[in-house]
């Protein structure tokens, strides 16, 4: 059995204390300092409303990425709601816990990666986010930070500009430009549809370098070169039925939606013999991805 070292994708790494912090005994808890600023209104009444406020206070050490009222309206407005009231406790849990790091992480700790969340996918597994280091820090692509290391006693608190939604493994490629390609790919196949369903799904991810020297070796530019009837059996081979994580990885066959592929694990993981698993654990709301080097062919 495989136990896959995704340490190194884990780019964020915590503090547990940093040298311009205020003494403790002068800071409030991340809910107490949320609940002091009246920019903060709604997503302390969706922490009441989800019973999520004594685990919070609870919790020695987090980083909270904290929505605005404004990022909550443009929520609400998005599902045709009229406010928190209007969802569920079962609703709200698993989008809040989304945007909790079980650790704390000030702004200069931060590169780009993925993270696990407290919220939980298939087999309990921590969903993953994306945060990307640029300019400026983006989470799922679409989310700014737009105040950073607003300091409490129990953790920080950055605060964000749009409510972070948990990602399906569609959701997770799409967010990441890593994988474009196979993003366009899934599209023009017409196979979004049904990996964004319950399943849960294992994805093997070939990365853009990998679909790139697969147009190199066919002679084709592009995914706009190949059909819908060549690009769906390449695909599926991709696809694994089950929330497989690395440490389930055994040596051995391995069914996929269009055949068996051969899986070797060793000081890494290998699939045919020449392709390599580079990035293991991306753990969405449906299932897991590992990204690939090299796209499989049937």
């Amino acid at each position: 059995m495989l136990m896959l070292a995704v340490a190194g994708t884990l780019l964020i790494s915590s503090c547990s204390k940093d040298d311009d912090d205020p003494p403790v005994d002068q800071q409030k808890s991340i809910v107490e300092t949320a609940s002091s600023n009246p920019d903060f209104s709604i997503l302390v009444e969706a922490l009441t409303k989800a019973e999520l406020v004594s685990t919070i206070n609870a919790s020695p050490s987090l980083t909270v990425f904290a929505p605005t009222n404004s990022a909550f309206q443009a929520l609400f407005t998005a599902l045709g709601v009229s406010g928190i009231s209007a969802l569920s406790k079962e609703v709200l849990k698993p989008i809040l816990l989304y945007h909790v790091l079980g650790s704390k992480v000030v702004s200069g700790s931060i590169a780009t990666g993925y993270v696990y969340t407290l919220s939980t996918g298939p087999n309990s597994k921590p969903l993953s986010l994306y945060v990307e280091k640029s300019m400026g820090v983006k989470l799922n692509k679409a989310t700014t930070v737009t105040q950073a290391d607003l300091m409490a006693s129990n953790g920080v608190i950055h605060v964000i500009d749009k409510v972070l939604l948990p990602n399906s493994v569609v959701d997770l490629a799409s967010n990441n430009g890593t994988f474009s390609i196979l993003v366009e790919a899934l599209v023009k196949a017409e196979l979004v549809s049904t990996l964004s369903s319950a399943g849960p799904f294992t994805i093997f991810a070939p990365t853009n370098a990998a679909f790139t020297s697969l147009f190199t070796t066919l002679g084709v530019p592009g995914i706009s070169a190949l059909t819908k009837e060549q690009l769906t059996p390449i695909l599926l081979k991709h696809v694994v039925s089950g929330n497989v994580v690395s440490t389930d990885l055994t040596t051995g066959m391995v069914m996929t939606l269009n055949g068996n592929i051969s899986v070797n694990v060793g000081s890494g993981v290998t699939i045919n013999g020449n392709t390599n698993v580079i990035l293991a654990d991306v753990q969405g709301t449906n299932g897991v991805i590992h990204a690939i080097d090299k796209v499989l062919l049937p």
